[in-house]
């Protein structure tokens, strides 16, 4: 684990967590990847370490986010999410830390990743976790990616926490789901987020336990990050993609990988292709905070 000192990193991607809706960004990424944007770092949580390790493993290349996109493409809820009755009934009365095991998750990392150490990786990556003792958010810059990656997406009591070192870890996004301040820190002076968003049309409550926590953890962090792009400095340049909304995904159903990855590639190549010349380009849908509607007590 390492803080890296800042510098001139040049362009950054940051992207955020979000379960199953992780898919969305890999369309930004092919639409990116097209046009020759590149990154320079790469400063992730979540399911976006996911991502992101993925892309720092490899060449910085069309058929890269292609190949990713493949992947998801044939992701399954089962594949990342296993439910075992026993493993969630021992969960729920406290004989476990967790009710999902991760050890399909820990598969699909080994096998995706062309990268043992974060320090090797071909472009520099960053990856946020939580201390979960301490409560203290934690970039993960060398050692073994496969804790790292696995430590980012560990949603507290869904997943069990990693230990590393004297750390025990659980999700960066409980503490920077979008690692917008790293990126800076890190001496970007273009920043290109890519949100996975949130389900921001659903008609009724996600089904069970699971569904209702990544649901509600999705909102909330959607709204620390509009406050996040409002506190970038003016002299950071600062793109940041369009997530989809209307979207009825709930970010745990994997099973509409290929959907959500076609209609972000479609949107975010019209966005790229019309960004208007501003220092900060942010869609409407990302800079202002939701507000409760005033009849909410109502009926």
């Amino acid at each position: 684990m390492t803080d890296a000192s800042s510098g001139d990193a040049g362009v950054a991607f940051v992207l955020s967590g979000g379960g199953s809706l992780g898919a969305i960004q890999v369309g930004m990424l092919q639409a990116l990847y097209e046009r020759d944007i590149v990154p320079d770092l790469v400063a992730a949580a979540s399911a976006g370490a996911l991502n992101g390790a993925f892309l720092a493993s490899r060449p910085e290349t069309s058929a890269t986010a292609d190949r990713l996109a493949e992947v998801w493409s044939g992701l399954e809820t089962n594949d990342v999410f296993p439910f075992n009755p026993l493993t969630a009934l021992l969960g729920a009365l406290g004989c476990k830390d967790h009710v999902v095991s991760s050890s399909k998750l820990r598969e699909l990392i080994e096998e995706w990743i062309e990268l043992d150490d974060l320090g090797d990786a071909r472009i520099p990556l960053h990856v946020i976790a939580t201390d979960l003792l301490s409560g203290a958010e934690l970039r993960l810059s060398e050692g073994p990616v496969t804790s790292a990656v696995l430590a980012s997406a560990a949603l507290p009591g869904v997943f069990p926490p990693v230990r590393r070192g004297r750390w025990v870890l659980v999700d960066g996004g409980i503490t920077n789901n979008t690692p917008l301040s790293h990126a800076i820190a890190l001496g970007a002076h273009k920043v290109y987020v890519l949100p996975t968003g949130y389900t921001c049309t659903l008609e009724k409550p996600p089904r069970g336990a699971l569904g209702v926590a990544l649901q509600s953890l999705n909102v909330l962090i959607q709204q620390r990050l509009v406050l996040d792009i409002q506190r970038v400095p003016e002299s950071v340049e600062l793109v940041v993609l369009p997530p989809l909304c209307p979207l009825d995904v709930v970010p745990v159903d994997l099973s509409r990988g290929e959907e959500l990855i076609r209609r972000s590639r479609e949107q975010s190549r019209h966005f790229l292709d019309n960004l208007p010349d501003e220092r900060h380009v942010v869609p409407e849908l990302m800079r202002r905070v939701v507000h409760p509607h005033a009849d909410a007590g109502r009926g």
